[in-house]
């Protein structure tokens, strides 16, 4: 399951992210915004998406204005390893290299086509698993404690 959320300087782009997950034929939850709210306040979206990915179900996805605060906000939460994509590149290494759990994109950061195409890549990348990349994440896993 994937859970989603914007606050109001993404929720144009998480508009239209609802869309292309139901043309990819991806399951998930819209966790809020329900409308724009021009007051709004990213850690109180980040948190709930955060704390379901901390307790081992799903993966999210979070957008903002730039993208900073709410992956700030989310990596906050144990076993979350939210990731700013910015291309196709870090789209692609920060599932197969860290087993992002959580993607983040900045609304003003990217075309909408870029957008779409940074989330396909981000939810068909499979996490590689090589030993170097197990052992880099329980690293990170020992931060943590």
């Amino acid at each position: 399951m994937l859970y989603l959320v914007s606050d109001h300087a993404g929720f144009a782009l998480k508009e239209k992210i609802k869309i292309w997950l139901n043309e990819l034929g991806q399951d998930f939850q819209d966790l809020g915004p329900a409308q724009f709210n021009p007051g709004d306040d990213y850690p109180l979206y980040a948190k709930p998406v955060a704390e379901k990915i901390s307790s081992g179900v799903g993966r999210g996805i979070l957008v903002c204005d730039t993208g900073e605060g709410m992956v700030i906000a989310a990596n906050k939460f144990p076993r979350v390893r939210a990731t700013l994509v910015t291309g196709e590149l870090t789209a692609e290494r920060s599932r197969e290299h860290n087993d992002s759990n959580i993607l983040v994109l900045g609304s003003e950061l990217q075309s909408d086509d870029e957008a779409r195409r940074w989330l396909e890549i981000w939810l068909e990348t499979p996490f590689s698993g090589e030993a170097r990349h197990k052992r880099r994440l329980d690293e990170i896993k020992g931060l943590e404690n």
